[in-house]
């Protein structure tokens, strides 16, 4: 999830755990521990591209991670802390739990979490994006009539603990959403007489009432769209698979390792001679474009016999134009 978003769950957690003892204090070293496990981005800075990917919601969103450094940073708080009544041991109790609740949110998103690590299993429910303000809006505002309250209070805890039970009812909703709306894409491809392989369905960014499906076929994906006030059949667009076109090179450690993250849901494009592994689990930046522009796509470099991957930057023009379109398919077709 945002940053935002994890910042005001390891508050709410902070609360939780230690606000009757030492009240907004708790708050904001919840939100200090709901952050740190996104600290692994800045790998991007020391390292190649796909490396990375694969570092992102690795070993920092790992319960590994939770168990071994909340009792160091539980010790360096205690440090910082000396003149509060709560004991090294409440502090790591409060750590544990802001760092734990964030991979566990992350994971049920698109890109998951390797909550399980050193194993490579990427734990991704799919049923919420990234950025939802049905879940974070709500959540903020429990959070701030909390921390209004006096410390120990009844209303106090009161508040916080409605922001957990509102923020997790919502992610409950949203996976009985992800549930029907796949029995949605199932009835419309049977209608259409599509035979394929596999289905995933994820839902669109900011929201849980369109969701988009990704359809894997033979020799092409479809991706179609599917909104609850929806009226029409589903439509689904055919984007080829292309894989041939990678040729020898799909035997390169590095494009090997970046259709490993895809899971297999990818496509090959080719534009002025160069090539593009598009991340088809992320969707489509304009779909109606002739050459489509992909949410996540990665330009294959190859010179002097050195392969390298470059992530390609999004438009933000093309970012504009598919949240409008975005909310006209919300309303429904």
């Amino acid at each position: 999830m945002d940053s935002l978003t994890q910042i005001i769950l390891g508050a709410a957690v902070g609360e939780a755990v230690l606000g009757k003892k030492i009240g907004n204090k708790a708050m904001l070293y919840g939100a200090i521990a709901g952050t740190i496990p996104d600290m692994d981005i800045f790998a991007s800075y020391f390292t190649d591209t796909v490396t990375a990917l694969e570092f992102h919601r690795g070993f920092t969103h790992s319960i590994f991670f939770s168990v071994c450094f909340a009792p160091i940073f539980g010790w360096l708080i205690s440090q910082i802390e000396r003149s509060s009544i709560a004991s090294w041991k409440d502090w790591s109790l409060l750590m544990f739990w802001g760092l734990f609740t964030h991979p566990i949110l992350d994971s049920f998103t698109t890109w998951g979490t390797k909550l399980l690590w050193p194993l490579e299993i990427r734990l991704a429910f799919k049923n919420i994006f990234v950025i939802d303000p049905l879940y974070t809006l709500p959540f903020l505002s429990f959070l701030l009539l909390a921390m209004g309250a006096e410390r120990g209070s009844p209303k106090r805890r009161k508040m916080n603990n409605l922001g957990l039970i509102v923020s997790s009812l919502y992610l409950l909703i949203s996976i009985g959403l992800k549930g029907v709306t796949y029995l949605k894409f199932e009835d419309a491809l049977e209608n259409q007489n599509i035979s394929y392989l596999d289905l995933q369905t994820k839902p669109a960014p900011f929201t849980t009432i369109l969701w988009s499906a990704n359809v894997e076929l033979e020799d092409a994906y479809l991706i179609g769209n599917y909104s609850l006030f929806d009226t029409k059949p589903i439509q689904f667009r055919s984007y080829p698979k292309n894989h041939e076109l990678l040729g020898i090179l799909k035997t390169q450690d590095k494009v090997q390792r970046l259709i490993a993250l895809s899971k297999g849901w990818y496509t090959i494009s080719q534009k002025e001679g160069q090539l593009y592994l598009n991340n088809l689990q992320f969707g489509v930046l304009d779909n109606k474009a002739k050459i489509p522009n992909f949410v996540f796509s990665y330009r294959i470099v190859l010179q002097n016999d050195e392969l390298s991957i470059e992530e390609v930057k999004r438009n933000p023009e093309e970012a504009k134009k598919l949240l409008k379109d975005l909310g006209r398919q919300i309303l429904g077709n």
